[in-house]
Order: C-alpha cells, then sequence, then structure tokens
C-alpha cells in the first residue's frame, strides 16, 4: 500500500525543482517537517511515498520513479546499489532507530515480564519480513525466549504506523512501534512504555541512497546533503532518533 503525501507550503523562494522520496513509514512525520523546512531554505519540493521498507524497496526494483529511497534498514539500500538501481556512493546511515514496546494503559507495559506474562490481549508487531521495526521485534522475542510462546497473540501490521494504530486503537493490548513514534511532539500519546535496550537486536540503522531516476536530479542531491545537516539532524533528533557517532 502506497500512501502518498503531498508537501504544499508557500513559496517563499522561487521553485528549483521536485524530488519524489520514497520513505519508510517510521519516518514520514519527521520527513514532514524536515520537507517544509527544506523548501524554504531552497525553494525545493519534496514529494514523499510512504510504506513499508520491503515494499519500498520491491518498487524501487520494478522501476518506481523515485528519486531517493530512505529506508528502515541498511539492507535494502545495499541491495539496491548492488542490483545498479541505487547510485554508488550515495548511501549513508541518516538516523539510528530505536523500539519501545508501547500500551494505553497507563500501569500495563512495566518491561518484559509484562511480554513473559501475556496470557490475553494482542501484541501488535510490523510484518518482520518487510518491515525492519517488526524484525526487530523478533529479534527481541526470540532473545527474550517468548518467539513461540506469543505467536497466539500476535497481530501483524503491514508496517510501524499500521502496528502503532493497532495498539492507539485499542486493537492490540501492546505493540512494538517506533520510538519516534510515541516521542512524536505533535502527539502527546500516554499509557505505559518499555524502551528495549539496544542490545536486545541488531541496531537499526536506517539508510538513504540516490536511486537511478535521481541520478539527472540536481534537487535530490542536494536534499540527501540537506538530510545530512543541521537542521535536518535537529528534527530527527526531536522524534527520538539518534545520530550514528553519538
Amino acid at each position: 500500500m502506497w500512501v502518498v503525501v503531498w508537501i504544499l507550503t508557500a513559496p517563499q523562494v522561487s521553485w528549483s525543482g521536485e524530488v519524489h522520496v520514497a520513505v519508510a513509514s517510521n519516518f514520514l512525520n519527521p520527513l514532514k517537517e524536515i520537507a517544509e523546512s527544506y523548501k524554504r531554505d531552497t525553494g525545493n519540493t519534496l514529494i514523499l511515498i510512504s510504506g513499508s521498507t520491503g515494499k519500498l524497496y520491491a518498487q524501487a526494483r520494478h522501476g518506481a520513479p523515485f528519486d531517493v529511497l530512505l529506508a528502515a534498514d541498511a539492507k535494502r539500500p545495499t541491495l539496491l546499489e548492488q542490483e545498479g538501481v541505487g547510485v554508488t556512493g550515495t548511501r549513508f546511515t541518516y538516523a539510528v532507530g530505536a523500539l519501545v514496546v508501547w500500551s494505553l494503559e497507563s500501569d500495563r507495559m512495566l518491561g518484559e515480564e509484562s511480554l513473559a506474562q501475556m496470557t490475553k490481549g494482542k501484541l501488535a508487531i510490523a510484518n518482520p519480513n518487510t518491515a525492519p521495526y517488526g524484525r526487530a521485534a523478533q529479534q527481541v522475542l526470540e532473545r527474550l525466549g517468548l518467539w513461540q510462546n506469543l505467536q497466539p497473540f500476535l497481530v501483524r501490521g503491514e508496517n510501524i504506523a499500521q502496528t502503532l494504530q493497532f495498539v492507539a486503537t485499542g486493537n492490540a493490548t501492546l505493540g512494538f512501534v517506533a520510538k519516534s513514534q510515541v516521542d512524536d511532539p505533535r502527539f502527546k500519546f500516554k499509557g505505559s512504555r518499555w524502551e528495549v535496550p539496544v542490545d536486545q537486536h541488531a541496531p537499526i540503522l536506517q539508510q538513504a541512497i540516490l536511486l537511478k531516476p535521481g541520478l539527472s536530479n540536481s534537487s535530490a542531491k542536494l536534499f540527501l546533503k540537506y538530510l545530512n545537516g543541521t537542521e535536518a539532524k535537529k528534527i530527527m533528533h526531536s522524534y527520538g532518533y539518534r545520530s550514528l557517532d553519538e
């Protein structure tokens, strides 16, 4: 499923280009803010196409006209580079993600013991086959020895945005979501959470890469430089992301 978001703001400088950015759903809201800042500073417009990293990767491989991919992992950008779809030398880690188990109930999520003691309700995770945050959730449950035991309670979201929705609507008691989602400064999510220790799963290295359709797009190249700059990092930090050197 594609979610297309058009970023339209009043131009303060003359337009000089459009950039089609395929973005993992966990990073959509931060990127909306970055898009506004980028447009204000450069006059360029970002057109955002959001979905799970796995599906965006497949679409890029089959010729979708994306200029840039902002993935939620390093695996797919690396594959695109190896397959000749991504431009060699443009791949880099733009953010390091964090995983949270969240519940709407204020006293429900007390740590890993809350998972071990689960006897009813639903536990939401993103699809591990297509969503890196879902893969990280599976790694956590396997490390805790709970993956098999909790199978009857699992409900899988197509991506991390749908996983959050399961919990936010009460359709799941608990859910493995991105820290950036519950730290979103535009929302004040209540309830309880467990911030999963980083040693419980492989690092969530979110990588960007310029794709072949964007090779002749100077605005796309400028955007990747902007994404690695001070203003973009400030916005990312407000959502709970870390930089690779932190």
